[in-house]
């Protein structure tokens, strides 16, 4: 059998083959496809020269398929819906969806948020199996290889190159203590974060602070008593102290009765902040993820706090 170069050969005749066989009328195979009629008996023309033979040929009842085109015909249908579905987004669908979806994200994050998803995905996609997994120093390089499909950031947060990120949630910032602190019943300013204790969270082991930050701005450190990868084991520990934390407004109301917590606003300008779920410029095209971010956003979406 002699190699077909397929560069020499006019792709865009397919279609009209595909007309002509199952058409079995010139004029009507024309139509279907937008061509004249007088093209079409040129596509026919060119079609029995490429593929050495007549094709269509008179009978009593009109043009009849040869042997060789009966066979064309279901070849010659399937390989265009082939083609067709390979140009074609792909269909996405969470009821039939099997993959397993890798989050890095922190006790907080699948405290306010996997509960919810949890409950909407078994009842959505069944078949879709969610992973929290914690952060690292190497985030940046688990995300860009796949081995992990999301992170969850804060939108201030810089992104590598090659990164994406889906907005899931709005929050801001609460100055939290346990009820009764000494310093409950004070309008806090930032010289008030020298003058206490502080539950720290690192979720890499770097002891880097956004909150450190701002407070170096205004001339002023603070001592930090105790560090934890955990919020709610920052919680848990201000609520035993007199010791204070700065974390999600959303993740202090949920946790306030249980370890008698109040919470504030704490005395900086800027404390609304947006999260974020980051991932590569690639797979920020998959529908199913695409998906599932949305869904995220959906669970994340309830009460804040007050």
């Amino acid at each position: 059998m002699r190699e077909v170069n397929l560069a020499g050969l006019d792709l865009n005749l397919l279609p009209a083959l595909e007309a002509l066989l199952r058409r079995r009328n010139v004029t009507q195979a024309a139509g279907d496809i937008g061509l004249s009629q007088p093209a079409m008996s040129r596509a026919l023309s060119r079609l029995r020269d490429v593929l050495g033979d007549p094709l269509l040929v008179r009978g009593t009842r009109g043009l009849m398929l040869t042997a060789r085109a009966e066979v064309l015909l279901p070849a010659v249908t399937a390989t265009l819906s082939d083609v067709k579905a390979l140009f074609q987004s792909p269909v996405f669908e969470p009821a039939t969806a099997e993959r397993t979806i890798r989050i890095a994200s922190s006790d907080a994050h699948t405290v306010l948020i996997a509960p919810k998803l949890a409950a909407l995905l078994m009842v959505q996609a069944p078949s879709l199996d969610v992973r929290f997994e914690p952060y690292s120093r190497d985030i940046v390089e688990r995300v860009a290889d796949g081995r992990l499909d999301f992170a969850f950031a804060l939108s201030s947060t810089p992104l590598p190159p090659g990164a994406v990120s889906f907005k899931v949630a709005e929050d801001r910032l609460a100055l939290v203590m346990r009820r009764g602190h000494p310093f409950s019943n004070r309008e806090w300013e930032p010289a008030d974060y020298g003058r206490v204790d502080h539950i720290g969270i690192s979720l890499q082991g770097d002891g880097i602070s956004e909150l450190d930050a701002r407070l170096a701005a205004h001339g002023i450190t603070r001592r930090v008593a105790l560090t934890t990868p955990h919020f709610t084991a920052a919680l848990a520990a201000v609520g035993m102290s007199d010791a204070v934390t700065t974390v999600s407004r959303a993740f202090a109301a949920h946790f306030a009765d249980h370890f008698g917590l109040e919470y504030r606003d704490p005395p900086f300008n800027e404390i609304a902040y947006e999260m974020v779920l980051v991932t590569t410029a690639i797979r920020a095209r998959d529908p199913l993820l695409v998906w599932l971010a949305e869904k995220v956003r959906e669970v994340a979406s309830g009460p804040k706090g007050t």
